[in-house]
Protein backbone atom coordinates (compact mmCIF):
# COMPACT_ATOMS: atom_id res chain seq x y z
CA UNK A 1 0.00 0.00 0.00
CA UNK A 2 2.53 2.08 0.41
CA UNK A 3 4.84 1.62 -2.20
CA UNK A 4 1.35 2.43 -4.07
CA UNK A 5 1.24 5.68 -2.53
CA UNK A 6 4.74 6.50 -2.64
CA UNK A 7 4.20 5.77 -6.86
CA UNK A 8 1.23 8.01 -7.16
CA UNK A 9 2.66 10.85 -5.53
CA UNK A 10 6.22 10.24 -7.75
CA UNK A 11 3.58 10.11 -10.74
CA UNK A 12 1.99 13.10 -9.49
CA UNK A 13 5.14 15.25 -9.03
CA UNK A 14 6.52 14.11 -12.56
CA UNK A 15 3.56 14.89 -14.32
CA UNK A 16 3.53 18.41 -12.85
CA UNK A 17 6.97 19.34 -13.85
CA UNK A 18 6.04 17.63 -17.53
CA UNK A 19 3.14 20.02 -17.65
CA UNK A 20 5.35 22.98 -16.00
CA UNK A 21 7.89 22.53 -18.82
CA UNK A 22 5.21 22.04 -21.29
CA UNK A 23 4.05 25.78 -20.92
CA UNK A 24 7.64 26.79 -20.61
CA UNK A 25 8.04 25.40 -24.31
CA UNK A 26 4.62 26.89 -25.56
CA UNK A 27 5.67 30.68 -23.69
CA UNK A 28 9.02 30.39 -25.51
CA UNK A 29 7.61 29.45 -28.37
CA UNK A 30 4.79 31.82 -28.33
CA UNK A 31 7.29 35.23 -27.35
CA UNK A 32 9.65 33.69 -30.52
CA UNK A 33 6.79 34.22 -33.10
CA UNK A 34 5.57 36.87 -31.93
CA UNK A 35 9.08 38.66 -32.32
CA UNK A 36 9.38 36.74 -35.92
CA UNK A 37 12.26 34.97 -35.08
CA UNK A 38 11.13 31.72 -35.94
CA UNK A 39 8.47 31.30 -38.36
CA UNK A 40 6.47 28.46 -37.46
CA UNK A 41 4.84 26.48 -41.33
CA UNK A 42 3.23 28.49 -43.47
CA UNK A 43 3.34 28.74 -46.97
CA UNK A 44 1.36 32.08 -46.73
CA UNK A 45 3.24 35.06 -48.67
CA UNK A 46 3.26 38.71 -49.10
CA UNK A 47 4.97 39.97 -52.58
CA UNK A 48 4.93 43.96 -52.95
CA UNK A 49 5.97 45.51 -56.71
CA UNK A 50 7.13 49.11 -56.24
CA UNK A 51 7.04 51.17 -59.78
CA UNK A 52 9.10 54.36 -59.28
CA UNK A 53 8.78 57.08 -61.24
CA UNK A 54 12.51 58.17 -61.91
CA UNK A 55 11.95 60.95 -64.51
CA UNK A 56 13.60 64.03 -63.20
CA UNK A 57 11.23 65.98 -61.26
CA UNK A 58 11.09 62.48 -58.93
CA UNK A 59 14.55 63.41 -56.67
CA UNK A 60 12.71 63.65 -53.71
CA UNK A 61 10.05 60.58 -54.33
CA UNK A 62 13.57 58.65 -54.61
CA UNK A 63 14.66 60.16 -51.31
CA UNK A 64 11.85 59.21 -49.36
CA UNK A 65 12.10 55.56 -50.58
CA UNK A 66 15.36 55.54 -48.88
CA UNK A 67 14.10 56.90 -46.23
CA UNK A 68 11.36 54.86 -45.56
CA UNK A 69 12.24 51.07 -47.03
CA UNK A 70 12.93 50.08 -43.67
CA UNK A 71 9.44 51.46 -41.91
CA UNK A 72 7.56 49.31 -44.65
CA UNK A 73 9.27 46.35 -44.11
CA UNK A 74 8.57 46.66 -40.59
CA UNK A 75 5.16 47.28 -41.34
CA UNK A 76 4.81 43.64 -43.59
CA UNK A 77 6.50 42.04 -40.66
CA UNK A 78 4.06 42.95 -37.80
CA UNK A 79 1.07 40.66 -40.26
CA UNK A 80 0.84 37.37 -39.54
CA UNK A 81 -1.64 34.37 -41.42
CA UNK A 82 -3.48 32.32 -39.41
CA UNK A 83 -1.32 33.24 -36.71
CA UNK A 84 2.04 32.36 -38.76
CA UNK A 85 4.79 34.96 -39.97
CA UNK A 86 4.39 34.71 -43.96
CA UNK A 87 7.47 34.84 -46.29
CA UNK A 88 8.19 38.54 -47.80
CA UNK A 89 8.89 39.56 -51.21
CA UNK A 90 9.79 42.67 -52.97
CA UNK A 91 10.56 43.69 -56.68
CA UNK A 92 11.46 47.30 -57.89
CA UNK A 93 11.03 48.63 -61.19
CA UNK A 94 11.87 52.55 -62.38
CA UNK A 95 9.87 53.73 -65.39
CA UNK A 96 9.43 57.44 -66.87
CA UNK A 97 13.30 57.77 -66.98
CA UNK A 98 15.02 59.01 -70.81
CA UNK A 99 18.25 56.71 -69.33
CA UNK A 100 16.23 53.46 -70.39
CA UNK A 101 14.88 52.00 -73.29
CA UNK A 102 12.55 53.32 -75.35
CA UNK A 103 11.34 49.80 -76.78
CA UNK A 104 10.44 48.83 -73.79
CA UNK A 105 8.28 51.79 -72.98
CA UNK A 106 11.09 53.22 -70.42
CA UNK A 107 10.73 50.71 -67.97
CA UNK A 108 13.51 48.88 -65.85
CA UNK A 109 12.97 45.92 -63.59
CA UNK A 110 15.62 46.74 -61.12
CA UNK A 111 15.12 43.52 -59.45
CA UNK A 112 12.50 40.86 -59.51
CA UNK A 113 10.87 40.05 -56.52
CA UNK A 114 13.13 38.62 -53.71
CA UNK A 115 13.55 38.00 -49.87
CA UNK A 116 16.91 40.03 -50.22
CA UNK A 117 15.90 42.97 -48.57
CA UNK A 118 19.99 44.27 -48.77
CA UNK A 119 19.52 43.84 -52.82
CA UNK A 120 16.64 45.96 -52.51
CA UNK A 121 18.21 48.88 -50.59
CA UNK A 122 21.53 48.51 -52.26
CA UNK A 123 19.44 49.04 -55.72
CA UNK A 124 17.56 51.80 -54.67
CA UNK A 125 20.27 53.94 -53.07
CA UNK A 126 21.66 53.12 -56.89
CA UNK A 127 18.65 54.83 -58.76
CA UNK A 128 19.32 58.12 -60.73
CA UNK A 129 16.64 60.73 -62.22
CA UNK A 130 15.80 61.43 -65.65
CA UNK A 131 13.73 63.46 -67.92
CA UNK A 132 11.67 60.61 -70.08
CA UNK A 133 7.68 59.52 -70.96
CA UNK A 134 5.62 58.04 -67.82
CA UNK A 135 3.38 55.21 -69.19
CA UNK A 136 1.44 53.88 -65.73
CA UNK A 137 -0.40 51.01 -68.14
CA UNK A 138 2.75 49.73 -69.42
CA UNK A 139 4.39 49.58 -66.16
CA UNK A 140 1.76 48.04 -64.45
CA UNK A 141 1.43 45.21 -67.34
CA UNK A 142 5.36 44.54 -67.51
CA UNK A 143 5.60 43.89 -63.63
CA UNK A 144 3.04 41.16 -64.43
CA UNK A 145 4.15 39.74 -67.04
CA UNK A 146 7.38 39.62 -65.68
CA UNK A 147 7.01 38.56 -62.41
CA UNK A 148 6.67 35.23 -60.69
CA UNK A 149 3.54 36.12 -58.81
CA UNK A 150 1.82 33.05 -56.32
CA UNK A 151 -1.57 31.61 -56.79
CA UNK A 152 -3.69 30.90 -53.62
CA UNK A 153 -5.53 32.53 -50.86
CA UNK A 154 -2.52 32.38 -48.67
CA UNK A 155 -0.46 35.29 -50.63
CA UNK A 156 -0.87 39.19 -51.03
CA UNK A 157 -0.04 40.55 -53.66
CA UNK A 158 0.16 44.27 -54.16
CA UNK A 159 1.17 46.66 -56.55
CA UNK A 160 2.54 50.09 -55.64
CA UNK A 161 2.73 53.14 -58.70
CA UNK A 162 3.23 56.20 -58.05
CA UNK A 163 4.21 59.05 -60.02
CA UNK A 164 3.30 62.72 -61.18
CA UNK A 165 1.86 62.67 -64.84
CA UNK A 166 -1.64 61.90 -66.35
CA UNK A 167 -1.95 57.99 -66.01
CA UNK A 168 -3.77 57.26 -68.86
CA UNK A 169 -0.21 58.00 -71.35
CA UNK A 170 1.58 55.48 -73.27
CA UNK A 171 -0.09 52.71 -75.74
CA UNK A 172 -0.95 50.43 -73.08
CA UNK A 173 -4.58 51.33 -71.66
CA UNK A 174 -3.89 51.62 -67.86
CA UNK A 175 -7.54 50.26 -67.44
CA UNK A 176 -7.48 46.93 -69.05
CA UNK A 177 -3.38 46.66 -67.25
CA UNK A 178 -5.03 47.14 -63.35
CA UNK A 179 -7.85 44.77 -64.28
CA UNK A 180 -5.63 41.83 -65.27
CA UNK A 181 -4.11 42.56 -61.90
CA UNK A 182 -7.25 42.45 -60.14
CA UNK A 183 -8.17 38.85 -62.35
CA UNK A 184 -4.52 37.69 -60.93
CA UNK A 185 -6.03 39.40 -57.15
CA UNK A 186 -3.40 41.56 -57.23
CA UNK A 187 -4.25 45.14 -56.16
CA UNK A 188 -3.10 48.43 -57.60
CA UNK A 189 -2.35 51.43 -55.12
CA UNK A 190 -1.41 54.73 -56.65
CA UNK A 191 0.55 57.44 -54.98
CA UNK A 192 0.54 60.37 -57.06
CA UNK A 193 2.91 63.44 -55.76
CA UNK A 194 1.32 66.26 -56.09
CA UNK A 195 -1.84 68.05 -54.23
CA UNK A 196 -5.13 65.30 -54.18
CA UNK A 197 -7.39 67.27 -56.89
CA UNK A 198 -4.73 67.54 -59.50
CA UNK A 199 -4.24 62.95 -59.01
CA UNK A 200 -7.78 62.98 -58.92
CA UNK A 201 -8.19 65.18 -62.63
CA UNK A 202 -4.99 63.01 -64.05
CA UNK A 203 -7.22 59.47 -62.49
CA UNK A 204 -4.98 58.15 -60.33
CA UNK A 205 -7.81 58.09 -58.06
CA UNK A 206 -9.49 55.90 -60.81
CA UNK A 207 -6.61 53.81 -61.55
CA UNK A 208 -6.44 52.79 -57.60
CA UNK A 209 -10.50 52.25 -57.82
CA UNK A 210 -10.20 49.96 -60.52
CA UNK A 211 -7.18 47.91 -58.76
CA UNK A 212 -9.75 47.95 -55.82
CA UNK A 213 -6.35 49.54 -53.84
CA UNK A 214 -5.95 52.91 -52.43
CA UNK A 215 -5.19 56.46 -53.76
CA UNK A 216 -3.06 58.74 -52.07
CA UNK A 217 -1.47 62.36 -52.76
CA UNK A 218 1.95 62.91 -51.48
CA UNK A 219 4.02 66.10 -51.24
CA UNK A 220 7.15 64.19 -53.06
CA UNK A 221 9.71 66.72 -52.19
CA UNK A 222 8.63 67.44 -48.37
CA UNK A 223 11.84 66.35 -45.55
CA UNK A 224 11.06 63.10 -44.44
CA UNK A 225 9.87 63.58 -40.63
CA UNK A 226 11.33 61.02 -38.20
CA UNK A 227 10.39 60.88 -33.93
CA UNK A 228 13.76 60.49 -32.60
CA UNK A 229 13.07 57.86 -29.90
CA UNK A 230 15.29 57.07 -26.54
CA UNK A 231 15.69 53.88 -27.71
CA UNK A 232 17.44 54.79 -31.24
CA UNK A 233 21.18 54.52 -30.56
CA UNK A 234 20.75 51.37 -27.85
CA UNK A 235 19.03 49.57 -31.49
CA UNK A 236 21.99 50.80 -33.29
CA UNK A 237 24.65 49.92 -30.79
CA UNK A 238 23.19 46.03 -30.73
CA UNK A 239 24.21 46.11 -34.30
CA UNK A 240 27.95 45.51 -34.44
CA UNK A 241 27.41 42.77 -32.44
CA UNK A 242 24.59 41.90 -34.57
CA UNK A 243 27.08 41.73 -37.78
CA UNK A 244 29.32 39.55 -36.12
CA UNK A 245 26.80 36.67 -36.10
CA UNK A 246 27.32 36.92 -40.17
CA UNK A 247 29.78 34.07 -41.41
CA UNK A 248 29.49 34.29 -45.44
CA UNK A 249 30.19 31.38 -47.40
CA UNK A 250 30.53 30.50 -51.08
CA UNK A 251 31.38 32.85 -54.17
CA UNK A 252 28.98 35.55 -52.92
CA UNK A 253 29.79 35.40 -49.45
CA UNK A 254 32.62 38.05 -48.78
CA UNK A 255 30.64 40.27 -51.23
CA UNK A 256 27.06 39.61 -49.48
CA UNK A 257 28.44 40.56 -46.37
CA UNK A 258 30.58 43.80 -47.46
CA UNK A 259 27.11 45.02 -48.80
CA UNK A 260 25.04 44.20 -45.66
CA UNK A 261 27.59 46.83 -44.29
CA UNK A 262 26.72 49.34 -46.95
CA UNK A 263 23.33 49.04 -46.66
CA UNK A 264 23.87 49.45 -42.93
CA UNK A 265 25.88 52.71 -43.62
CA UNK A 266 22.96 53.76 -46.49
CA UNK A 267 20.65 53.42 -43.84
CA UNK A 268 22.40 55.52 -41.07
CA UNK A 269 23.21 58.28 -43.49
CA UNK A 270 19.61 59.06 -44.14
CA UNK A 271 19.17 59.65 -40.18
CA UNK A 272 19.76 57.27 -36.99
CA UNK A 273 15.89 56.91 -36.93
CA UNK A 274 16.16 55.05 -40.71
CA UNK A 275 19.49 52.81 -38.99
CA UNK A 276 17.47 51.57 -36.12
CA UNK A 277 14.28 51.00 -38.59
CA UNK A 278 16.56 48.42 -40.51
CA UNK A 279 18.55 47.07 -37.09
CA UNK A 280 15.20 46.23 -35.97
CA UNK A 281 14.17 44.56 -39.54
CA UNK A 282 17.62 42.26 -39.82
CA UNK A 283 16.05 40.85 -36.18
CA UNK A 284 13.38 39.24 -38.19
CA UNK A 285 12.87 36.10 -39.92
CA UNK A 286 12.06 37.87 -42.74
CA UNK A 287 16.00 39.11 -43.03
CA UNK A 288 16.65 35.76 -44.41
CA UNK A 289 20.14 34.95 -45.73
CA UNK A 290 20.47 31.40 -46.17
CA UNK A 291 21.83 31.93 -49.90
CA UNK A 292 25.59 33.45 -48.31
CA UNK A 293 25.45 33.02 -44.56
CA UNK A 294 26.25 30.02 -42.92
CA UNK A 295 23.61 30.88 -39.61
CA UNK A 296 21.01 31.19 -41.80
CA UNK A 297 21.49 28.13 -44.05
CA UNK A 298 21.76 26.05 -40.58
CA UNK A 299 18.45 27.31 -39.56
CA UNK A 300 16.94 26.24 -42.90
CA UNK A 301 18.62 22.70 -43.00
CA UNK A 302 20.85 21.67 -40.40
CA UNK A 303 22.50 19.41 -43.17
CA UNK A 304 23.93 22.04 -45.23
CA UNK A 305 27.24 21.76 -43.42
CA UNK A 306 27.49 18.67 -44.00
CA UNK A 307 26.86 19.12 -47.98
CA UNK A 308 29.04 22.28 -48.08
CA UNK A 309 32.19 21.87 -49.89
CA UNK A 310 35.58 22.72 -48.75
CA UNK A 311 35.60 25.11 -51.40
CA UNK A 312 32.60 27.12 -50.04
CA UNK A 313 33.84 27.17 -46.58
CA UNK A 314 35.00 30.31 -45.44
CA UNK A 315 39.02 30.75 -44.40
CA UNK A 316 38.88 30.71 -40.66
CA UNK A 317 36.74 27.38 -41.04
CA UNK A 318 39.57 25.47 -43.60
CA UNK A 319 41.10 22.23 -41.88
CA UNK A 320 38.17 22.44 -39.10
CA UNK A 321 35.98 19.11 -39.33
CA UNK A 322 32.55 19.47 -39.83
CA UNK A 323 30.94 18.66 -36.12
CA UNK A 324 33.90 21.53 -34.56
CA UNK A 325 32.08 23.51 -37.95
CA UNK A 326 28.83 22.90 -36.43
CA UNK A 327 29.78 23.72 -33.07
CA UNK A 328 30.69 27.04 -33.59
CA UNK A 329 27.05 28.08 -36.36
CA UNK A 330 24.86 26.61 -33.41
CA UNK A 331 27.22 28.71 -31.13
CA UNK A 332 26.70 32.10 -33.28
CA UNK A 333 23.24 30.62 -33.68
CA UNK A 334 22.43 31.06 -30.12
CA UNK A 335 24.06 34.15 -29.91
CA UNK A 336 22.35 35.78 -32.58
CA UNK A 337 19.07 35.04 -31.20
CA UNK A 338 19.57 36.14 -27.81
CA UNK A 339 20.88 39.88 -29.94
CA UNK A 340 17.74 39.63 -31.83
CA UNK A 341 15.63 39.04 -28.94
CA UNK A 342 17.23 41.92 -27.07
CA UNK A 343 16.37 44.31 -30.45
CA UNK A 344 12.65 42.70 -30.59
CA UNK A 345 11.84 44.23 -26.82
CA UNK A 346 13.86 47.68 -27.54
CA UNK A 347 11.76 47.62 -30.96
CA UNK A 348 8.60 47.05 -28.89
CA UNK A 349 9.02 50.31 -26.49
CA UNK A 350 10.65 52.14 -29.41
CA UNK A 351 7.22 51.95 -31.59
CA UNK A 352 5.01 52.48 -28.37
CA UNK A 353 6.97 55.75 -28.04
CA UNK A 354 6.63 56.81 -31.62
CA UNK A 355 2.74 55.94 -31.51
CA UNK A 356 2.56 58.07 -27.95
CA UNK A 357 4.18 61.24 -30.11
CA UNK A 358 2.54 60.40 -32.85
CA UNK A 359 -0.82 61.49 -31.31
CA UNK A 360 0.83 64.76 -29.73
CA UNK A 361 1.26 66.05 -33.67
CA UNK A 362 -1.55 68.49 -35.54
CA UNK A 363 0.62 68.76 -38.40
CA UNK A 364 0.76 65.56 -39.99
CA UNK A 365 2.42 65.07 -43.01
CA UNK A 366 1.76 62.41 -45.30
CA UNK A 367 4.62 61.23 -47.41
CA UNK A 368 6.06 57.45 -49.37
CA UNK A 369 6.13 55.45 -46.20
CA UNK A 370 2.99 56.43 -44.21
CA UNK A 371 0.77 55.98 -47.65
CA UNK A 372 2.14 52.80 -48.20
CA UNK A 373 1.83 51.39 -44.30
CA UNK A 374 -1.86 52.58 -44.20
CA UNK A 375 -2.63 50.89 -47.51
CA UNK A 376 -1.36 47.86 -46.33
CA UNK A 377 -2.78 47.15 -42.81
CA UNK A 378 -6.46 47.59 -44.81
CA UNK A 379 -5.46 45.35 -47.49
CA UNK A 380 -4.07 42.95 -45.38
CA UNK A 381 -7.34 42.99 -43.18
CA UNK A 382 -9.34 42.05 -46.42
CA UNK A 383 -7.14 39.43 -47.36
CA UNK A 384 -6.94 37.18 -43.61
CA UNK A 385 -4.14 38.78 -42.97
CA UNK A 386 -3.87 40.42 -38.68
CA UNK A 387 -1.54 42.72 -37.18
Amino acid sequence: MKKLIFISILMGVLNAKIKASTVAIQATTTFLQASNLIVPPTNSKIQVALLLDTSNSMDGLIDQAKSRIWEIVNTLTTLKYQGATPEIEIALYEYGNDGLDSRNGYIRQVTPLTKDLDLISEKLFALKTNGGSEFCGNVIQTSLNDLKWEDGNNTMKLIYISGNEPFNQGPIDYKKAISNALNNKVYVNTIYCGDKESGIRELWQNGAVIGEGKYFNINSNAKVEYIVTPYDDQINACNDKLNKTYIGYGKRGYSKKANQITQDQNAAGVSSSNSAERVVSKSKAAYSNEEWDMVDSYKKDEQSIQKMSNEDLPVEFKGKSKTEITQIIEAKAKEREKIQKEIGELAVKRQKFINEEAKKKTNKTDDLGAAMKTSILELASKNGFKG
